[in-house]
């Protein structure tokens, strides 16, 4: 795979690789939080390989790498990159295929809420955009009550805005939007 681009993220632990082609399919994203969830995809596998690295990131034409902080990133950055480079589209998927996130969160708590498909509409349009910017994104965990549960992943996910400022406008929006009684936390 040819990289475009590296950028630096809003989370100084985070560098996003732009790619010329797309890895995944459409706004079907792809989160490695250990060498364990990265088993089964080739490419995945070689990036947690490399010393330091804590999370992988898959989004449509990028990848964002999330460090421990303890590396400089002008090393890092080329021991990464090698492994992209070296990479076919065919390295970025396991060998069965992504499985569809739909069976998975069918089983979480109150995702079936009347108030979900407005939810996601409202994340997709106004936050969804900015955080893929930012080389992150989020996912939708459940709904209790009136408490929205997300996890940030990528860039985002270790980012110290995610936490404070980010989650607090998802909240402030989606009261605006959706219903004023919920209230946002992170997981």
């Amino acid at each position: 795979m040819k990289i475009a681009e590296i950028e630096p993220t809003p989370n100084p632990n985070a560098m996003k690789f732009v790619l010329n082609e797309s890895i995944t399919m459409g706004f079907m994203t792809h989160s490695f939080e250990d060498e364990e969830s990265a088993s089964e995809v080739p490419l995945a596998k070689e990036i947690f390989a490399i010393d330091h690295v804590i999370s992988v990131y898959f989004a449509d034409r990028w990848i964002t790498v999330t460090q421990d902080g303890e590396a400089d990133w002008s090393h890092l950055l080329r021991e990464i990159a090698a492994p992209i480079r070296a990479a076919t589209v065919t390295d970025a998927r396991p060998a069965t295929g992504f499985t569809n996130d739909d069976g998975e969160t069918e089983e979480l708590p109150g995702l079936d809420d009347p108030r979900i498909p407005l939810i996601e509409e409202v994340l997709e349009l106004h936050i969804l955009p900015f955080l893929q910017g930012d080389g992150g994104g989020l996912r939708l965990v459940g709904l209790v009550d009136n408490e929205l549960m997300i996890r940030y992943e990528g860039a985002c996910g270790t980012c110290p805005a995610s936490i404070s400022g980010t989650l607090m406008a998802i909240e402030n929006l989606l009261q605006v939007e959706v219903d004023p009684e919920l209230l946002v936390s992170s997981i």
